[in-house]
């Protein structure tokens, strides 16, 4: 009977999202996410409409609808968000929306601070959200778009790059899903991030950033779903 309990209990164990941990963290979020909330009761989504979600390069694209067109936007960035505040809040990020496809970028959970964390949990991370929307979205294409290389946080690129690289190890198992590389792009014939492409803190893209960055992106988007 004690080893029926021990099962049951490891059983419940291996069940529950690995989001706990990071829950508090996320409610400094919840203002936005509410914001969200009432965003999507006040208004109708366009048709066949790209759903971007992620942190404030998201959120700061003023141009986003001008720079994806022809197609449709739906604009969900907040804040300064990781991917852990993202996980937290996938279901009320994404579920009240239709759209034709998902795309996400995320760049701030390994900044070169203490509570950095590993490219591992990154991609972890990023595959417990893809689980969280497959689970409403089966087939609808979804994006990841590569974290940029910057200079602010070039000391620990290395580490930014196996974390894209183990987010696009996974999209190229899943249906559907796919990885954005844009990272060449934004690295200049020094080996260094472009200056030229971001503003004064050299971490969020300028208007020549915004529109290099919106050109990868709707070329990959155009060849996967069209």
């Amino acid at each position: 009977m004690q080893q029926y309990f021990l099962a049951v209990l490891l059983l419940f164990t291996a069940c529950t999202p690995p989001l706990r941990e990071y829950e508090q963290a996320a409610r400094q979020w919840e203002t936005d996410i509410r914001r969200f909330e009432h965003l999507d009761s006040t208004e109708t989504d366009p048709a066949n409409a790209i759903l971007f979600t992620g942190s404030s390069s998201i959120r700061l694209w003023e141009t986003i609808r001008e720079d994806m067109a022809p197609y449709p936007v739906i604009q969900r960035g907040f804040g300064g968000s990781k991917m852990s505040d993202v996980a937290v809040y996938t279901k009320r990020i994404v579920y009240p929306h239709r759209f034709r496809a998902l795309a996400i970028f995320v760049a701030n959970d390994i900044t070169g601070s203490a509570d950095d964390k590993t490219p591992v949990q990154v991609a972890d991370l990023f595959a417990h959200i893809h689980r969280t929307v497959r689970k409403k979205y089966p087939t609808q294409p979804i994006y990841f778009i590569e974290i940029t290389p910057t200079n602010s946080r070039w000391k620990v690129w290395p580490q930014i790059s196996q974390a894209n690289q183990r987010i696009k190890a996974f999209c190229e198992r899943q249906r559907n899903t796919y990885f954005i590389d844009t990272a060449a792009a934004f690295i200049g014939p020094d080996g260094k991030p472009r200056a030229d492409l971001f503003i004064s803190d050299q971490l969020h893209l300028n208007r020549e950033g915004y529109k290099l960055w919106a050109e990868i992106i709707r070329k990959k988007i155009d060849a996967t779903l069209r």
